[in-house]
Formats: C-alpha cells, sequence, structure tokens
C-alpha cells in the first residue's frame, strides 16, 4: 500500500535527518487525512492507491504552480526548495505515458469517434483522458490532440 511505503519512508527519512523530504513525506500523509475527511470518512482509514496517487498528483500540480509563481517573482531560492519536494513527490507516482504513445491512442479513438473538424476537439480530449485517466499527463493528452488538428 501507499500508505504504508511513506510511513516506511518518514523513518528512514528521520534516520538519515534529511528533512526535506521528512517534511514532503509528512505532508504527503497530512494530504491523504485531508482527503480522507474531505469525502466523510475517518481520518484512522487507509487511503486506497488511486485515491492516494490523485492526492499525490495534485500535490505535485501544486508544487509546479508554486515554482512557476515563484520564478516569476525572482525567489530562485524558494524555486529550489519546491523542486526538491516535487522531485520527491514523483517517485510516488507511477511512470506517465509518453507523447508517442498517446499520439496513436489519439489518433485511433479520432477515427472511432469519427472527428474531423477542430471543434470536437474537445470531445476527443475527454474521451481520451477517461480512456488514460491517470496514466497521461491532461496536458500532454491536450497537446497531442491540439497537433491533429494543427
Amino acid at each position: 500500500m501507499l500508505h504504508d511505503d511513506i510511513k516506511a519512508s518518514i523513518k528512514d527519512a528521520m534516520r538519515a535527518k534529511d528533512e526535506v523530504r521528512l517534511r514532503t513525506l509528512r505532508g504527503i500523509l497530512a494530504a491523504f487525512t485531508n482527503e480522507l475527511v474531505a469525502t466523510k470518512r475517518t481520518p484512522q482509514e487507509m487511503l486506497p492507491n488511486e485515491d492516494g496517487i490523485a492526492v499525490i498528483r495534485r500535490l505535485v500540480k501544486q508544487r509546479k504552480d508554486s515554482i512557476d509563481q515563484f520564478e516569476k517573482g525572482g525567489r530562485q531560492d524558494l524555486v529550489e526548495g519546491e523542486k526538491a519536494e516535487m522531485s520527491i513527490l514523483e517517485k510516488y507516482l507511477p511512470q506517465l505515458m509518453p507523447r508517442a504513445d498517446i499520439q496513436i491512442l489519439a489518433e485511433a479513438k479520432k477515427a472511432e469517434l469519427n472527428i474531423s473538424d477542430k471543434s470536437k476537439a474537445g470531445i476527443l480530449t475527454g474521451a481520451l483522458m477517461k480512456d488514460l485517466k491517470g496514466k497521461a499527463d491532461g496536458a500532454d493528452v491536450k497537446a497531442v490532440v491540439d497537433s491533429l488538428f494543427a
């Protein structure tokens, strides 16, 4: 279970005195607890792996947004910290599908749905995201779909 892996990693980080890793892993557990409470479950329950992965993806997205904002604000010191946390978070996510594989599936889905013009790109993107849930990055899927109509 993802939950157990993170708890074990916290112990390792404590032994290694790795403050960034420890803070990040504790943040993941806090986010898991918040997700349980938000979905009207008790904090003592274990979050299913799919839900845990979704929570970690959300945390990675938050880090990406923070990095973007800090870079715009010229705060390189904060950018480095966010990047360090993001790399730790990404270790707990499954490998995402490369764009070349998404391209193949998008072309097949486009033919299957008989979509020929750009006005239906949203329908194609939605259908692909439903099929690729958790396997591909939404930004990559959107970029591939946009390239099909370029």
